[in-house]
């Protein structure tokens, strides 16, 4: 059925832009839905992008210059959310329908029709939240944590359209998980065992399982919100017996599984592109396994360490902060081995390889200031400034970002035949590596002096700081507009690829413990009667 389906699909682009857009909305091809998914995620980038380059223009100069305070946190609200939830996880999704069934030799996902559903789900969900903007009292201003009280007794009317937009992405999100899992379990080719997948596999099927445990207490937490304005429950108020800090345990009881559902597929997609441009095997695999599950296990656990400042038990504290610090060792082994694979390899300097390689020096730098969040009585005084900013900044940019922009340069030539220019890409990569670090680097200084984050003003001592970290951001914001441009060229009037693109990284690709049985970059012979 499904051979037939893309055959049919493929057909129909044939005939006319009405059936070629009707194949885009009834497809059940992995291929289409991840490239859909690839491209809302950009436009959800640029949009959440541009929402950040409101407020560092707010922030170039201290006092009150372009927007509103109201409107500037209805700005710092929507890009996290649009960033988190529009951006980073559906281009991860779409990854995975594009390169889980070919690297583990299925014909499609397990279930293709709950995968274009789970996709169209989203921009009727994104779109529901980008209204809330022109509704009475503007959009969600609570941060993109939306804590309660806040968010339930003195936010704008707006507010239950959020949580339904939540409810839908949610949905999403389970939906395209089952098929993960589905798909991963019943549809590996014949002696592709769980310890022969490739990797970027492997860290989609426990990210699956994140979602999958994850997930249902967001949408418990932003139903009970729902009950708190509209049917006059006091689940998060104290007035009527309820518990604020109860929110902030829901929430990140979520939240920070969530944190690790958008960085482990980026592991995986290290783990592939490193190995490729050393020629030489990952260094460590069963480890790599290891670390992933250990590092999903652990993320459950660590959830308080968001949560010093409300007045935990001291024993809570030490658990958390112990369980934290846990946390580098499996990620220690992760750099260690990305780094043992680069050891005498015979390294190319590629655009995907920079990515990667700006990959592992910027996370481990977001990593460092996260074991520095993670000391209990310090936590205290970096809580709520600009130092936590610039930390899951450092860990998500070059983290989900920069991994995300590796893999498509990496993937290209196997996803539309042509090649980029590599010139441009590296150019590309420059271009926002210099960025990235203006933007974010100074913020650990301004957070470590006590500037308070998610304010549109700020004292006079920080406008030096201010001013580099907004001219970064339009410097980094202004490359992934030259990143589009790059793309639609390599479609459009891209050179052809070759069967190899990368020299000398045949049967390298997808990185398996031994040679690949299945798939390569090479071309299989054809076979001759």
């Amino acid at each position: 059925m499904d051979v037939a389906s893309e055959h049919s699909t493929d057909h129909d682009a044939h005939h006319g832009p009405a059936k070629g857009f009707t194949r885009w909305v009834y497809t059940t091809n992995h291929k289409d839905i991840g490239t859909m998914y690839l491209w809302l995620a950009f436009a959800m980038f640029l949009i959440g992008g541009s929402m950040a380059m409101v407020i560092r223009a707010e922030l170039f100069q201290p006092g009150l210059q372009l927007v509103q305070p109201g409107f500037f946190n209805q700005m710092t609200t929507m890009h996290g959310l649009i960033m988190v939830f529009g951006a980073v996880m559906p281009a991860f999704v779409g990854l995975a329908n594009w390169l889980i069934p070919m690297m583990i030799g299925a014909p499609d996902m397990a279930l293709p029709r709950m995968n274009n559903l789970s996709f169209w789900i989203l921009p009727f969900a994104f779109g529901l939240l980008l209204l809330t903007l022109f509704m009475d009292g503007g959009g969600p201003n609570f941060g993109w944590t939306f804590y309660a009280p806040l968010s339930t007794q003195y936010a704008p009317p707006s507010v239950t359209f959020f949580i339904f937009s939540i409810h839908l992405m949610g949905l999403s999100s389970i939906m395209g998980a089952i098929n993960v899992i589905a798909t991963i379990i019943n549809m590996r080719a014949p002696g592709m065992t769980l310890m022969k997948m490739p990797l970027f596999v492997w860290t989609w099927l426990i990210t699956a399982f994140l979602l999958l445990a994850a997930m249902p207490v967001l949408a418990g937490v932003v139903t009970m919100m729902l009950m708190d304005i509209n049917f006059g429950t006091s689940y998060f108020s104290a007035a009527g017996g309820g518990d604020p800090v109860l929110f902030q345990h829901l929430f990140w009881f979520f939240g920070h599984p969530e944190v690790y559902i958008m960085i482990l597929p980026a592991f995986g997609i290290i783990s592939h592109i490193v190995p490729a441009f050393s020629r030489k095997r990952l260094f460590g695999y069963s480890s790599m396994v290891y670390a992933t599950a250990s590092i999903a296990i652990l993320s459950f656990m660590v959830w308080a360490h968001h949560m010093f400042t409300v007045g935990l038990p001291l024993a809570g504290e030490l658990f958390f902060m112990y369980a934290t610090m846990m946390i580098a060792v499996p990620t220690g082994v992760k750099v260690f081995n990305w780094i043992s694979t680069m050891f005498r390899g015979s390294l190319t300097l590629e655009t995907p390889m920079l990515f990667a390689i700006a990959f592992i020096v910027l996370f481990t730098i977001g990593g460092f200031s996260g074991l520095m969040l993670a000391i209990s009585p310090a936590d205290f005084q970096y809580q709520d400034t600009y130092f936590v900013v610039a930390h899951f900044h450092y860990v998500l940019v070059p983290g989900a970002i920069f991994s995300i922009i590796a893999a498509a340069y990496f993937w290209l030539p196997k996803w539309c035949g042509r090649m980029y220019d590599e010139k441009l890409g590296k150019i590309h990569f420059w271009w926002s590596f210099v960025g990235l670090n203006l933007t974010f680097f100074p913020m650990h200084f301004v957070g470590l002096a006590g500037m308070p984050r998610r304010i549109p003003d700020y004292a006079l001592q920080f406008a030096d700081f201010n001013m580099i970290s907004s001219i970064g951001a339009f410097i980094f914001g202004t490359a992934q507009l030259f990143f589009l441009y790059i793309v639609v060229k390599c479609i459009l009037t891209g050179e052809k690829a070759p069967a190899c693109p990368w020299e000398g990284a045949e049967g390298l690709e997808w990185t398996l413990p031994s040679p690949a049985p299945y798939h390569s970059f090479t071309v299989p012979p054809k076979f001759e009667d």
